[in-house]
């Protein structure tokens, strides 16, 4: 049996954050004002990803399609890569994702007549701060300040998303590796906060080593007592590489 044949199978893990235009619209005034006519509706700017585990990031924005050349902002083709990464994915990781990145692609995977990617499990790093922590400000940059893990990029405001759609290659540059540092920055916070989260989906389930940790897949658990009901005895357990605990049956 060759050695692939051999080698467990690993859930797919994408980590991921998007960039959008802003809606385009007439008000009265500058302060929470109503919208009186749209002109223009929002469309997707950019996206990062990575695969958990790996280096690469992959970073696709509108120049990068063939279609940018005809409608700067037709964005069918971005959308249809983004879907393909979805698809293939297990479980999908983003901060406040599931309000916001996976809405808004998922809004976009209906418009351009895309069906539904297959079934994932999601976790948004927000959350996971908001249900066990009480830290001054949940919000990415934040996070990652507190918790030492680097900070996002500075984007000088809302010019450098006119520049792009004004079609401007360096700020084009400057809006992916914004976009590229925000998912660099979601894979440190979430590894750092990986342990605290409530009911993870299962790592394990793929080679059914049922000791090591659902969390992580870490075989460097330890034992820590028993969890007791009125009926039921399991083993408590602890991995000592996230912290995360579960329980096994005796």
């Amino acid at each position: 049996m060759s050695m692939a044949a051999e080698a467990s199978p690993k859930l797919k893990i994408l980590l991921f954050d998007i960039e959008t235009m802003a809606t385009l619209g007439y008000v009265w005034g500058r302060y929470e004002q109503d919208v009186i006519s749209e002109e223009k509706e929002w469309y997707m700017l950019c996206y990062c990803a990575k695969w958990l585990d790996k280096k690469q990031v992959i970073r696709k924005g509108l120049p990068d399609f063939s279609l940018y050349k005809r409608d700067k902002e037709n964005d069918r083709e971005l959308v249809k890569s983004l879907w393909q990464l979805f698809d293939e994915a297990d479980i999908i990781i983003a901060h406040n994702g599931n309000s916001f990145d996976i809405k808004k692609s998922n809004a976009k995977f209906i418009e351009h007549g895309l069906l539904p990617p297959s079934l994932y499990k999601t976790i948004d790093t927000k959350l996971v701060a908001k249900s066990n922590f009480r830290f001054d400000s949940n919000k990415l940059d934040d996070l990652g300040i507190y918790l030492g893990l680097g900070r996002k990029l500075h984007t000088g405001g809302f010019e450098l998303w006119k520049s792009c759609a004004r079609g401007d290659m360096k700020a084009w540059k400057k809006m992916l590796d914004y976009n590229a540092q925000d998912v660099i920055l979601l894979e440190k916070v979430y590894l750092k906060m990986q342990g605290w989260v409530k009911n993870p989906p299962d790592r394990r389930v793929l080679h059914r080593k049922m000791n090591s940790c659902p969390s992580c897949n870490s075989n460097n658990t330890s034992k820590r007592g028993f969890h007791l009901t009125i009926t039921v005895k399991k083993q408590r357990n602890q991995c000592m590489l996230c912290g995360h605990w579960f329980l096994t049956k005796l």
